[in-house]
């Protein structure tokens, strides 16, 4: 009786809060309508990862083969090679470039010119806005070994040309290197604004008690945005096996596929290349499943070492 009373009072609570923020409701709506039409509605197809999946049969024609495309993608030596660039390429990328955004955010924190402040900002925040084709095209030109500002450098002093982009040796480097040039910055602004949140007085405090500024910001402004770190982190890990699908796919070429071949691109190649729906599907899902393990893992690591955690 008392649980039943308990609902109505949660459901006239929910009505009346739809009543009193109807135009919010309305906002909300067509947000709604596209994350479960693009998000959850094709949720269905993943059972093409258990069929021998025919385009012209379609789902509920094509013939069951239960796990056969996973034993199929366990058993692929092609697989776990792809499988080991993927994650040398993701922990790349996490150990350089999720720190440094942390770093520029506290580094801009600190400077009070503020017009010179903006400017960085602005700066290092407007690759964010450049498509990867755009991106690819100018490192390209910089990077070419003939007539490439970087190798024409390096003849200068000296060095023979390198062809960054056909070498197996400097393309993960590469990879990193731009992304974070274009990412950082964006994750710098997040940060930021965390930092404008924290309190004034705990400044004034730390100040009183005698800490240098490097003090203030260790034992102040970090400790303030821990649990915008841990939320950023844990997004991170759960990107994991994602490792820069777009990037790679404009940047790589069939040269370097041995060392900048992930998962992502691995699916688009098999099931766009060769028309292979099945195990591409069942390589995609495999991937969505790791996924959401890494983001439970990483929320209890937080919730465990930092005490702190989204849910």
């Amino acid at each position: 009786m008392e649980m039943s009373v308990n609902k109505n009072k949660k459901k006239n609570t929910f009505l009346s809060a739809i009543k009193r923020d109807w135009e919010l409701y309305l906002l909300l709506l067509p947000g709604i309508l596209f994350l479960f039409v693009f998000n959850y509605i094709p949720i269905g197809g993943v059972t093409i990862a258990f069929q021998d999946f025919n385009i012209f049969k379609g789902v509920s024609g094509s013939e069951w083969v239960g796990l056969d495309n996973f034993r199929r993608l366990f058993s692929s030596a092609e697989f776990m090679n792809i499988f080991k660039n993927t994650m040398i390429i993701s922990v790349l990328k996490l150990v350089f470039l999720f720190p440094l955004p942390i770093v520029l955010a506290l580094l801009l924190n600190e400077i009070r010119n503020m017009k010179f402040k903006k400017t960085i900002q602005t700066v290092i925040y407007l690759p964010h806005f450049i498509s990867w084709v755009i991106v690819t095209g100018l490192f390209v030109s910089l990077l070419s070994v003939n007539g490439g500002i970087v190798n024409v450098v390096i003849e200068k002093l000296g060095g023979h040309p390198i062809p960054f982009f056909m070498s197996k040796e400097y393309f993960r480097s590469l990879l990193v290197f731009t992304e974070g040039w274009k990412e950082v910055g964006w994750g710098t602004i997040v940060y930021l604004a965390a930092i404008t949140g924290v309190d004034e007085e705990q400044y004034e405090a730390a100040r009183i008690d005698g800490a240098n500024r490097f003090q203030q910001i260790m034992h102040v402004t970090i400790p303030s945005i821990s649990s915008t770190i841990v939320l950023m982190f844990i997004l991170r890990i759960g990107r994991l096996l994602e490792a820069g699908t777009e990037q790679i796919l404009v940047m790589y070429n069939p040269v370097v596929y041995d060392v900048a071949d992930v998962i992502g691109t691995y699916v688009y190649r098999v099931g766009m290349g060769t028309s292979d729906y099945s195990f591409s599907t069942a390589v995609g899902l495999f991937n969505s499943v790791i996924n959401f393990a890494l983001i439970v893992l990483g929320n209890k690591m937080t919730k465990k070492f930092f005490d702190s955690s989204i849910w």
